[in-house]
Protein backbone atom coordinates (compact mmCIF):
# COMPACT_ATOMS: atom_id res chain seq x y z
CA UNK A 1 0.00 0.00 0.00
CA UNK A 2 1.66 3.45 -1.06
CA UNK A 3 1.24 5.88 1.29
CA UNK A 4 0.25 9.18 -0.66
CA UNK A 5 0.46 11.91 1.84
CA UNK A 6 4.08 12.66 3.15
CA UNK A 7 3.11 14.19 6.29
CA UNK A 8 1.75 11.07 7.53
CA UNK A 9 4.14 8.61 5.68
CA UNK A 10 6.81 10.47 7.93
CA UNK A 11 5.15 8.55 11.29
CA UNK A 12 5.81 4.92 11.65
CA UNK A 13 2.14 4.45 13.77
CA UNK A 14 0.31 5.65 10.77
CA UNK A 15 1.99 3.71 8.36
CA UNK A 16 1.39 0.74 11.01
CA UNK A 17 -1.92 1.73 10.95
CA UNK A 18 -3.00 2.47 7.32
CA UNK A 19 -1.80 -1.32 6.43
CA UNK A 20 -3.79 -2.99 9.25
CA UNK A 21 -6.83 -1.07 7.88
CA UNK A 22 -5.70 -2.39 4.16
CA UNK A 23 -5.62 -5.97 5.61
CA UNK A 24 -7.96 -6.15 7.65
CA UNK A 25 -11.30 -8.16 6.87
CA UNK A 26 -13.62 -6.55 8.26
CA UNK A 27 -12.53 -3.50 7.27
CA UNK A 28 -13.32 -5.45 3.65
CA UNK A 29 -16.88 -6.56 4.72
CA UNK A 30 -18.04 -3.13 5.97
CA UNK A 31 -16.83 -1.67 2.90
CA UNK A 32 -19.07 -4.12 0.98
CA UNK A 33 -21.58 -4.59 3.32
CA UNK A 34 -22.47 -0.56 3.31
CA UNK A 35 -21.69 0.19 6.79
CA UNK A 36 -19.11 3.21 7.87
CA UNK A 37 -17.07 0.74 10.47
CA UNK A 38 -15.76 -2.56 11.14
CA UNK A 39 -17.53 -1.72 14.92
CA UNK A 40 -21.12 -3.09 13.30
CA UNK A 41 -19.49 -6.24 13.28
CA UNK A 42 -18.73 -6.59 17.15
CA UNK A 43 -22.67 -5.27 17.74
CA UNK A 44 -23.69 -8.47 14.89
CA UNK A 45 -21.50 -11.44 16.55
CA UNK A 46 -22.53 -10.34 20.27
CA UNK A 47 -26.64 -10.26 18.98
CA UNK A 48 -26.08 -13.06 16.80
CA UNK A 49 -24.76 -15.31 20.03
CA UNK A 50 -26.79 -13.60 23.06
CA UNK A 51 -29.80 -12.45 20.66
CA UNK A 52 -31.18 -9.19 22.66
CA UNK A 53 -32.28 -7.01 19.52
CA UNK A 54 -35.57 -8.04 18.27
CA UNK A 55 -38.14 -5.88 15.87
CA UNK A 56 -40.19 -2.92 17.49
CA UNK A 57 -37.80 -2.04 20.75
CA UNK A 58 -36.80 1.04 22.10
CA UNK A 59 -33.13 0.88 21.58
CA UNK A 60 -30.40 3.46 22.98
CA UNK A 61 -26.94 3.45 21.23
CA UNK A 62 -24.38 5.92 23.54
CA UNK A 63 -21.03 6.66 22.15
CA UNK A 64 -22.75 6.16 18.52
CA UNK A 65 -20.38 7.76 16.15
CA UNK A 66 -19.86 7.44 13.08
CA UNK A 67 -23.08 4.82 13.18
CA UNK A 68 -22.67 1.69 12.54
CA UNK A 69 -24.15 0.25 15.25
CA UNK A 70 -27.54 2.21 14.61
CA UNK A 71 -27.03 1.26 11.13
CA UNK A 72 -27.14 -2.54 12.17
CA UNK A 73 -30.29 -1.91 14.06
CA UNK A 74 -32.02 0.23 11.80
CA UNK A 75 -31.31 -1.77 8.91
CA UNK A 76 -31.88 -5.29 10.63
CA UNK A 77 -34.93 -4.10 12.92
CA UNK A 78 -36.74 -1.37 11.10
CA UNK A 79 -39.93 -1.46 13.83
CA UNK A 80 -37.80 -0.38 16.13
CA UNK A 81 -36.99 3.32 17.51
CA UNK A 82 -33.37 4.08 17.73
CA UNK A 83 -32.16 7.15 19.84
CA UNK A 84 -28.19 7.40 19.53
CA UNK A 85 -26.29 10.20 21.16
CA UNK A 86 -22.37 11.21 20.85
CA UNK A 87 -20.02 14.00 20.87
CA UNK A 88 -19.06 14.19 17.17
CA UNK A 89 -21.40 14.55 14.40
CA UNK A 90 -22.74 11.75 12.73
CA UNK A 91 -24.46 11.83 8.83
CA UNK A 92 -28.07 11.19 8.91
CA UNK A 93 -29.24 7.61 9.50
CA UNK A 94 -33.11 6.39 8.61
CA UNK A 95 -35.17 6.24 11.91
CA UNK A 96 -32.52 7.14 13.57
CA UNK A 97 -32.95 10.02 16.04
CA UNK A 98 -29.49 11.61 17.02
CA UNK A 99 -28.59 13.99 19.40
CA UNK A 100 -24.87 15.70 19.51
CA UNK A 101 -23.58 16.21 22.50
CA UNK A 102 -21.92 15.07 26.52
CA UNK A 103 -23.85 11.94 27.69
CA UNK A 104 -22.35 12.82 31.06
CA UNK A 105 -24.29 16.23 31.20
CA UNK A 106 -27.62 17.23 32.07
CA UNK A 107 -28.82 18.44 28.47
CA UNK A 108 -28.18 15.31 27.26
CA UNK A 109 -29.64 13.28 29.57
CA UNK A 110 -32.65 15.44 29.78
CA UNK A 111 -32.99 14.81 26.40
CA UNK A 112 -32.52 11.33 26.55
CA UNK A 113 -35.52 10.87 29.46
CA UNK A 114 -37.85 13.42 26.91
CA UNK A 115 -37.38 10.68 23.88
CA UNK A 116 -38.09 7.75 25.83
CA UNK A 117 -40.60 9.00 28.37
CA UNK A 118 -39.13 8.81 31.70
CA UNK A 119 -40.92 11.44 34.13
CA UNK A 120 -38.55 10.49 37.33
CA UNK A 121 -35.22 7.82 37.93
CA UNK A 122 -36.93 4.69 39.53
CA UNK A 123 -35.05 2.00 38.74
CA UNK A 124 -37.13 -0.78 37.19
CA UNK A 125 -39.88 1.64 35.30
CA UNK A 126 -38.04 2.61 32.41
CA UNK A 127 -39.12 1.90 28.56
CA UNK A 128 -36.08 1.11 26.71
CA UNK A 129 -35.77 -2.77 25.20
CA UNK A 130 -31.80 -2.58 24.91
CA UNK A 131 -28.99 -0.04 25.85
CA UNK A 132 -25.92 -0.31 23.68
CA UNK A 133 -22.77 1.71 24.53
CA UNK A 134 -19.63 1.53 22.89
CA UNK A 135 -17.85 4.90 24.27
CA UNK A 136 -14.51 5.09 24.76
CA UNK A 137 -11.95 7.95 26.54
CA UNK A 138 -9.51 9.55 24.38
CA UNK A 139 -6.52 7.87 25.49
CA UNK A 140 -3.11 8.73 26.66
CA UNK A 141 -1.17 5.49 26.51
CA UNK A 142 -1.06 5.13 30.19
CA UNK A 143 -2.67 1.52 30.46
CA UNK A 144 -4.11 2.58 34.37
CA UNK A 145 -5.52 5.66 33.17
CA UNK A 146 -7.01 5.26 30.06
CA UNK A 147 -8.71 1.95 31.83
CA UNK A 148 -9.83 4.75 34.54
CA UNK A 149 -11.28 6.58 32.50
CA UNK A 150 -13.21 4.13 30.51
CA UNK A 151 -14.84 3.06 34.17
CA UNK A 152 -16.40 6.42 34.55
CA UNK A 153 -18.07 6.09 31.28
CA UNK A 154 -19.36 2.62 31.96
CA UNK A 155 -20.53 3.07 35.35
CA UNK A 156 -22.50 6.21 33.69
CA UNK A 157 -23.73 3.87 30.91
CA UNK A 158 -24.90 1.45 33.95
CA UNK A 159 -26.56 3.90 35.97
CA UNK A 160 -28.67 5.45 33.22
CA UNK A 161 -29.43 1.75 32.09
CA UNK A 162 -30.94 1.17 35.46
CA UNK A 163 -33.49 3.90 35.05
CA UNK A 164 -34.01 3.58 31.23
CA UNK A 165 -34.00 -0.44 30.66
CA UNK A 166 -37.42 -1.96 31.22
CA UNK A 167 -37.68 -5.19 33.29
CA UNK A 168 -36.38 -8.17 31.16
CA UNK A 169 -34.04 -5.52 29.03
CA UNK A 170 -31.10 -5.60 28.08
CA UNK A 171 -27.31 -3.91 28.25
CA UNK A 172 -23.99 -3.92 25.76
CA UNK A 173 -21.48 -1.44 27.29
CA UNK A 174 -17.87 -1.41 25.91
CA UNK A 175 -15.01 -2.18 29.13
CA UNK A 176 -11.41 -2.04 29.18
CA UNK A 177 -9.13 -4.68 30.51
CA UNK A 178 -8.24 -3.89 34.52
CA UNK A 179 -8.15 -4.50 37.86
CA UNK A 180 -11.47 -2.43 38.88
CA UNK A 181 -13.81 -3.91 36.16
CA UNK A 182 -14.47 -6.87 38.49
CA UNK A 183 -16.33 -4.62 40.88
CA UNK A 184 -18.75 -3.00 38.15
CA UNK A 185 -19.87 -6.45 36.86
CA UNK A 186 -20.92 -7.50 40.20
CA UNK A 187 -22.75 -4.42 41.41
CA UNK A 188 -24.31 -5.25 37.02
CA UNK A 189 -25.09 -8.52 38.46
CA UNK A 190 -27.29 -7.95 41.00
CA UNK A 191 -29.61 -6.66 38.64
CA UNK A 192 -29.54 -8.71 35.71
CA UNK A 193 -30.26 -12.71 35.45
CA UNK A 194 -27.03 -13.27 33.30
CA UNK A 195 -23.97 -11.07 32.55
CA UNK A 196 -21.06 -12.44 29.82
CA UNK A 197 -17.83 -10.12 29.78
CA UNK A 198 -16.27 -11.36 26.56
CA UNK A 199 -14.01 -10.43 23.47
CA UNK A 200 -16.01 -10.68 20.71
CA UNK A 201 -13.75 -11.97 17.20
CA UNK A 202 -14.38 -8.34 15.53
CA UNK A 203 -12.17 -7.12 18.28
CA UNK A 204 -8.52 -6.77 17.56
CA UNK A 205 -6.58 -9.07 19.56
CA UNK A 206 -4.14 -6.21 20.30
CA UNK A 207 -7.01 -4.01 21.74
CA UNK A 208 -7.68 -4.02 25.23
CA UNK A 209 -11.67 -3.48 24.97
CA UNK A 210 -13.98 -6.14 26.04
CA UNK A 211 -17.58 -5.63 26.57
CA UNK A 212 -20.23 -6.80 29.34
CA UNK A 213 -23.49 -8.26 27.93
CA UNK A 214 -26.14 -8.23 30.28
CA UNK A 215 -29.43 -9.60 29.89
CA UNK A 216 -32.76 -9.87 31.78
CA UNK A 217 -32.76 -6.88 33.82
CA UNK A 218 -34.69 -6.68 36.70
CA UNK A 219 -35.07 -4.31 40.15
Amino acid sequence: MKILNKKIAQHKSSVAWLQRQAADPYVARAHRDGYRARAAYKLIEMNERFHFLKNGQTVVDLGAAPGSWSQYVAREYPRSKIFAMDLLEIQPIPNVNFYQGDFTTDEALNWLKSQLGLSGDDVGHGTADVVLSDMAPNTVGHKKTDHLRQMVLLEYAFDFALRALKPGGALVVKSFTGGTTGDLIREIKKHFKTVHHIKPPASRSDSVEMFIVALGFHE
